[in-house]
């Protein structure tokens, strides 16, 4: 048998220095360092080819002379199997706790060795590409293992891993290390990153690890990035990608097996698919990763193919080919990789159509391009030109490929650009001139471009910036990016990585088929309204969590995919109000109700709001039902006037009126159904009446979106007979104050759709000491006798709002005769500045936009409107149940405050009560100082330019309430001392 020849003797190199003289002289300096004989015309020109070309690789050859000439001594063959050999043997080499800074260095100088011969043997023409990838391929394999070697070993001399064979502690460890892209296919590239997924099988694992193999193999893969990555002087070994792994933005670095299983199975997407097929087991637990391979293969070969797939595999296609920079083909500055006309294009023509078929024909179910290639064509769905072109090209720039990563050991594909750069480059890859390198490069690449839109470019689309949204793969693609910043996002990468969590299933609304069916077809849209919103990112963050919130979706992106107009009215929704954005999120029905025609009407009166309210509840079956059905009526018909309040078509002063018929109502028919079920129970008290009586916003009809309602139960009952005529009698007091709970209850207590309002009792006769009802003539007596004068001015703000309408009437005459009692204006002033330096010192205020808070706010013209009510005889019973604008109108229409004062303070006060609803409604945090996005809307909403108009308007408006407030003390308490 004939010896193989060394590398020496078949070199057959075809590359040419581009400065001959600068080369030698290089060459010449390390000359002395060559035995006699050493430097044959063969190997003078492949070194002087390497001095010229590539710093990396004369680095390689200058730092170690000796160990040229070794290598050129050996087959290329045998002498890369022995370095391979040496590489995986390195975990095993360093003892039975190897130092990994030692096992590191010596990783690193076997790669450097390692990447010098490829190079040799690939410059010199001893090896074509398949033997330079497969090489390569090879070796890491080798370093991954002995990396993953070192580090069991290491965790076996702390005691922290146990191997069935201390000698060999991968075997049956349960760890898998797969490799996957180029790797996997053992077509890895000069200066490639190497895509690992890092799984391990819970039971196998947990018996080496004696526990939660969670942390070990955590810590383990981590350990590999450290090994192989990290860059010294000695270089590194591999730089590790495992950003492929499932969910990558939210999953630890090692998962179980299980856990992957079930993610594939469920959430999956189709570009998961491609990168599989060329899945390979590596390092760890072999046999294990064939295992979970074999298992998952239904995931990866379908036997029927589904619209989705079709959809996302156009979208891998206009990745490649939407890429800014890349759409055309060009010589310089172009990438070989992801242009036009490139590798992925061959690697797509290739793996898409395994995806299509693999599933049926199992033949195509390989790892390699080149060689499924072929199966394509015995299988009959190429031709041999297709083929064979295709391969040739892919030839030529895989070769291409690794000439431009020698230059510098770079992770590159892009051309250079500088006229300089691409003549060496020419150069380097065996061409005589620039020209004949253009000439080729652009033939392989319009030939890759013609096969590949054969293929694929009668997908649908029509250039609109949706058509290239991409969302499937680990990283996002610059055209998405592009697109979404084109629709409006400011942050289009955020923008991405919400979106693709909801592909990856981070959502669990979204992890059924239909959801992701529905939202496939829906997302170019949705995002293109969300992107015609104020604040487009921030409606996308509140969409994210809505969804987050949503046990189901796939009803409400239905009715989205259905409606363009609702699409567009959701999309301001989420981009202006949070609180109707939750509304949506709990009730997806309620965007119907904006399809009704009546959603354009002129907003209904109390009556109609009533009579609405109850025909939505209806009749239910029982007490259960009741709640819900009340709870999903609130909430539609709350909806319904946030909605109308910022399409326009209504004014923040009509939705306050609508929000209190709406909440009206509510206590009305709520009151109604308790005392039914009370009466079950225990009968009604003879002659026995109760109603509930309103203060505050909800008393001056001026609630808000998220407004509490201030609540008193009054009852009253005849003394001569005062128990309950029911199976179960109860006095006349017990009945009423278990009553008043049981219609609190059902007004704040959760079920499972959410509450109603939130409560507040405390302005009833001695507040939170007191039982939650309140009978007539104790209420009068109170009044009358021990209240403060801040509860007489709560009282201005009065409403009966449900209940017997005899008592109703009997306690507003009651609350008439109060606030109707003669003052003296002077100490009325008093008393209210006294109560509002109090409410000062314990509140404070939360800045200027705390509209209610600060000064000259709505709390202090709320003060003054009630202290006129109860110190003026002109306006005391006209004035009970206004809001203080109307009060401050009528002071000034009836000579009670000058007009020059009267009307500033009354305009003053329409314009902050308007701020102060479309704070409640855009807002989360109303008091606090609003987003740019939720200054803008509500200045335009109040007929101003910008956000910094509203500012000056709002502090314009205090700064003249604060100054007319002094001026109206001074007045007042002038007028008492004269």
């Amino acid at each position: 048998m004939q010896p193989e020849p060394t590398l020496s003797e078949s070199l057959r190199p075809s590359l040419q220095p581009a400065d001959p003289d600068a080369a030698g002289a290089r060459l010449a300096e390390i000359e002395p360092a060559f035995p006699a004989g050493f430097l044959t015309p063969a190997c003078r020109t492949l070194l002087l080819g390497l001095a010229d070309h590539s710093p990396f690789l004369w680095q390689a050859v200058t730092r170690a002379p000796e160990r040229l000439v070794a290598l050129m001594g050996q087959p290329p063959e045998a002498a890369s199997r022995a370095i391979i050999a040496r590489q995986r043997a390195v975990g095993g080499a360093c003892g039975e706790n190897p130092d990994l800074a030692e096992v590191a260095r010596r990783l690193r100088r076997n790669r450097e060795e390692h990447a010098l011969l490829v190079a040799l043997a690939d410059l010199g023409g001893c090896w074509d590409l398949d033997a330079v990838v497969q090489a390569l391929s090879a070796f890491a394999d080798a370093s991954v293992s002995a990396a993953t070697d070192a580090l069991l070993r290491q965790g076996m001399a702390a005691g922290r891993f146990r191997p069935q064979d201390p000698e060999a502690p991968q075997v049956g460890s349960g760890l898998v290390v797969l490799a996957l892209g180029k790797h996997g296919g053992a077509e890895l590239n000069y200066s490639s990153d190497i895509d690992l997924i890092v799984f391990y099988e819970a039971e196998r694992a947990a018996a080496a690890t004696g526990g939660d193999p969670k942390a070990f193999f955590v810590k383990l893969a981590q350990g590999l990035v450290k090994l192989l990555s990290e860059r010294t002087a000695d270089g590194y070994v591999h730089r590790i990608d495992y950003r492929l792994r499932p969910d990558p933005g939210s999953t630890a670095v090692a998962l179980s097996t299980g856990f992957a299983f079930d993610y594939y199975q469920t959430l999956g997407q189709n570009w998961e698919r491609a990168a599989f097929i060329k899945a390979r087991p590596i390092a760890g637990d072999i046999p294990a990763g064939a295992a979970f391979l074999a298992d998952l293969a239904p995931f990866i070969w379908r036997r029927h193919f589904d619209f989705a797939a079709i959809a996302e595999i156009h979208a891998m296609k206009r990745q490649i080919h939407m890429v800014r920079g890349h759409d055309t083909i060009t010589v310089a500055g172009h990438d070989i990789k992801i242009g036009r006309g490139g590798i992925r294009e061959i690697e797509f023509f290739v793996q898409t159509q395994q995806l299509v078929f693999g599933g049926r024909k199992p033949a195509l179910r390989g790892r390699r391009t080149v060689e499924m290639l072929g199966r394509l064509v015995e299988e009959g769905w190429i031709d041999a030109q297709a083929r064979d072109e295709l391969t040739a090209a892919y030839g030529f720039l895989r070769t291409l490929e690794h000439r431009i990563q020698m230059i510098r050991d770079e992770q590159t594909q892009r051309l250079p650009t500088g006229d300089a750069a691409l003549d060496a480059l020419a150069r380097f890859a065996g061409f005589d001139t620039r020209g004949d390198f253009e000439t080729a490069l652009l033939h392989h690449a319009g030939r890759v471009q013609a096969h590949y839109a054969l293929l694929f470019e009668t997908a649908p689309g029509d250039g609109a910036p949706e058509d290239s949204l991409v969302f499937g793969e680990s990283e996002p693609d610059p055209a998405t990016l592009e697109a979404l910043a084109t629709f409006g996002f400011r942050d289009p990468r955020l923008a991405w990585e919400t979106v693709q969590g909801w592909h990856v299933g981070r959502r669990p609304a979204l992890q059924t088929g239909r959801a992701r069916e529905i939202l496939a077809e829906l997302l170019p849209s949705l995002l293109r309204a969300l992107g015609g919103t104020a604040d487009p990112d921030a409606a996308l963050l509140t969409l994210d969590r809505a969804f987050a919130r949503m046990p189901a979706v796939a009803e409400l992106l239905a009715i989205l995919r259905s409606h363009e107009r609702l699409r567009l009215l959701f999309a301001d929704i989420l981009g202006t109000s949070p609180h109707l954005a939750d509304t949506v999120s709990l009730s997806p029905h309620v965007l119907d109700t904006l399809l009704d025609p009546d959603f354009v009407a002129p907003a209904p009166g109390p009556d109609q709001v009533r009579d609405q309210y109850r025909a939505l509840v209806g009749q239910p079956a029982s007490h259960e039902e009741f709640l819900d059905r009340c709870r999903d009526a609130t909430r539609q018909m709350a909806f319904v006037t946030g909605a109308r309040l910022l399409s326009g078509l209504i004014t923040p002063r009509q939705a306050g009126e609508a929000y209190s018929a709406l909440a009206e109502a509510t206590v009305a028919l709520n009151l109604e159904a308790e005392e039914r079920r009370f009466a079950q129970d225990h009968g009604a008290v003879p002659k026995g009446r109760c109603c509930v009586l309103a203060l505050g916003r909800l008393g001056s009809r001026q609630l808000s979106a998220v407004s509490d309602l201030d609540l008193v139960f009054l009852y009253d009952f005849d003394p001569d007979d005062r128990m309950t005529d029911g199976p179960r009698p109860l006095d006349a007091v017990v009945a009423y104050n278990r009553l008043a709970q049981r219609l609190y209850a059902a007004l704040t207590t959760a079920t499972r759709r959410g509450r109603l309002y939130a409560v507040d009792l405390r302005l009833r006769p001695y507040g939170s000491h007191s039982p939650p009802a309140v009978q007539l003539n104790g209420f009068v007596t109170y009044q009358r006798e021990a209240a403060e004068p801040w509860e007489h001015m709560a009282l201005t703000r009065a409403r009966v709002v449900a209940g017997d309408p005899a008592l109703g009437a009997a306690v507003m005459a009651a609350i008439a005769e109060t606030v109707g009692q003669p003052r003296d204006p002077a100490q009325v002033c008093a008393s209210a500045g006294e109560m509002r330096r109090l409410v000062a010192e314990e509140r404070g205020h939360a800045g200027p936009y705390d509209l209610k808070l600060a000064p000259g706010g709505l709390f202090d013209l709320d003060f003054l409107a009630q202290s006129i009510v109860l110190s003026a005889p002109r306006i005391q019973t006209d004035g009970i149940g206004l809001s203080g604008e109307a009060v401050l109108r009528l002071a000034g229409e009836r000579g009670i405050l000058a007009a020059a004062i009267a009307e500033p303070l009354a305009e003053t006060y329409a314009f902050l009560d308007a701020v102060y609803q479309w704070q409640r409604l855009v807002m989360a945090d109303p008091g606090s100082t609003p987003s740019d996005s939720a200054a803008r809307q509500i200045a335009k909403a109040v007929g101003l330019p910008d956000a910094r108009s509203l500012a000056a308007e709002l502090h314009r408006h205090r700064r003249r309430t604060c100054a007319l407030l002094a001026r109206i003390k001074r007045t007042v308490i002038g007028a008492s001392t004269r």
